[in-house]
C-alpha cells in the first residue's frame, strides 16, 4: 500500500469537500425545500463538492510516497 502524508489543513479539505457533497446529496432527496429550491441547492453544492475535489487529489498523488522501512 501507497502511503502518504496529510497536513491539517489538507485533511479538513478533503472533509469540507466531503460535506459539501452530503449535503448536496440530502437537499436532493429532501422533501422541506421546494423541488426547485431543492434541486438548485442540491446541484450546486453536489458540483462544488465533486469539482473542489479534483485538485486536492491531484495535489496529494503528486505528493512523494513515505518511506514504509522508516519506523
Amino acid at each position: 500500500m501507497r502511503k502518504r502524508g496529510l497536513t491539517i489543513p489538507e485533511i479538513m479539505l478533503i472533509g469540507g469537500t466531503r460535506v459539501a457533497l452530503g449535503i448536496g446529496v440530502g437537499l436532493l432527496i429532501s422533501r422541506r425545500l421546494s423541488r426547485n429550491q431543492r434541486d438548485r441547492a442540491g446541484r450546486m453544492l453536489l458540483a462544488a463538492g465533486g469539482l473542489s475535489t479534483i485538485p486536492i487529489m491531484i495535489r496529494i498523488f503528486k505528493k512523494p510516497e513515505l518511506d514504509s522501512t522508516a519506523a
